[in-house]
């Protein structure tokens, strides 16, 4: 009973202030010298965001600028980041930096209820070049409903064409996703800015050196391969508290048919809430990995990448290295859920294994064809140079003047 009042008692408070801010947002002057970053809705310090970010830091150009980091549970979590403010996600200071900020950098689809004045700056990043068709390209029956909150097809490309007319900038990291986003957002070109992604600078540049300091942060061991399994969201599978994950991997059938030098890092994605039990016998095969910990990372250190419809393959390529395609639930997955962009079975930079039994096999034997990932990178990966950020500041510089 207590939970359900402070339930409704935390509905009726952000509902308070969300018509607060809209009464005053207007009356807030703009700080041509303040910036908002939001990665994710608050859930850290991550992704194209925090590229974009660590590149001003280090531009005398944005000397004297304020910087806010919105995060959710931020005291919890402990973060610290260089010369940052750090305010709560969705608090009263929230609505109020969001109404003062010249500058938003953001990755995410922000709410309906926020504001934009004509003199502020909304630079609007996303998180991945899609394999899954999204916003208006998503074919569905009228009767289809999405997100775990159950709303309408036309209310979901609502939200996003609200979101769209807000931007002044949306990156876009290859051609492939000039063409995709202003069908899927209803965007037109001239607001997008074929750059590269920020954050496969630290990807395309990383060295020898960063592999090693990351692997002794995880505690991986220097001499092992790596394998990293990282398998993404289903849209249908839910829970009143977030979406869930049916792990479909067998890992003391992967520890007994992969080589003795080989171990594996498992890292769900972050909408996931399951919370995945270790297993002691699988100690020093097996590694999960926090589902908030920063991917690129672990696309450093690992030697082969296993996934299944992430778009977590197009970052990946950048290092030239194997993909495997473990799709256990294809035919559900391509007829009931939201449908490709790519021909899965012509287009991927990898082969799709059904079954663990082949996939592992293949894994093992090194069966893997190199030049259809070349093929693959010159369409998606021509921008990852390593100076994407540099691209995406002096843009947003000049778009302040």
């Amino acid at each position: 009973m207590n939970i359900k009042i402070l339930r409704v008692g935390k509905k009726i408070a952000g509902k308070m202030i969300r018509q607060g801010y809209k009464m005053v947002y207007r009356h807030i002057p703009v700080d041509d010298k303040t910036m908002i970053f939001i990665s994710f809705h608050g859930r850290g310090y991550s992704d194209n965001p925090r590229a974009i970010y660590e590149k001003i830091l280090q531009d005398p150009r944005f000397e004297g600028y304020r910087f806010i980091w919105f995060i959710k549970n931020h005291k919890k979590k402990q973060l610290q980041i260089p010369k940052a403010e750090i305010k709560e996600y969705f608090s009263i200071p929230y609505f109020y930096y969001m109404s003062k900020a010249k500058y938003w950098i953001i990755n995410c689809k922000m709410p309906l209820y926020i504001f934009k004045k004509p003199s502020q700056i909304y630079l609007q990043t996303w998180h991945g070049t899609p394999l899954k068709r999204l916003a208006h390209d998503i074919d569905v029956s009228e009767d289809t409903t999405f997100y775990r909150s159950g709303i309408s097809y036309d209310a979901m490309c609502q939200s996003y064409d609200v979101d769209v007319k807000r931007y002044n900038y949306m990156i876009s990291p290859n051609a492939f996703c000039t063409r995709v986003f202003p069908s899927a957002f209803g965007i037109d070109t001239k607001r997008l800015i074929e750059t590269g992604y920020p954050r496969n600078d630290k990807i395309a540049n990383a060295t020898q050196e960063d592999m090693n300091a990351i692997k002794k942060r995880l505690g991986i061991p220097l001499d092992k391969k790596v394998i990293l399994y990282a398998p993404t969201w289903r849209d249908n599978s839910y829970v009143a508290a977030g979406y869930t994950f049916e792990l479909k991997a067998d890992f003391h059938l992967w520890k007994e048919l992969l080589p003795e030098d080989t171990v594996v890092l498992f890292k769900p994605h972050y909408l996931i809430i399951n919370r995945f039990e270790n297993d002691e016998s699988l100690n020093g095969f097996l590694y999960s990995i926090p589902a908030d910990e920063d991917i690129n990372d672990l696309y450093i250190i690992s030697d082969i990448l296993i996934t299944d419809y992430s778009s977590v393959f197009f970052d990946y390529a950048i290092l030239k290295r194997p993909m495997y395609f473990y799709m256990y639930d294809i035919e559900e997955y391509a007829n009931d859920l939201r449908g490709f962009y790519l021909d899965i079975y012509k287009d991927l930079p990898g082969k799709i294994y059904t079954t663990e039994e082949e996939l592992l096999k293949a894994v093992k034997q090194g069966d893997y064809d190199y030049e259809k990932l070349d093929q693959f990178r010159k369409t998606f990966n021509n921008l990852d140079d390593g100076k994407a950020s540099q691209r995406v500041v002096d843009i947003l510089y000049k778009a302040g003047k």
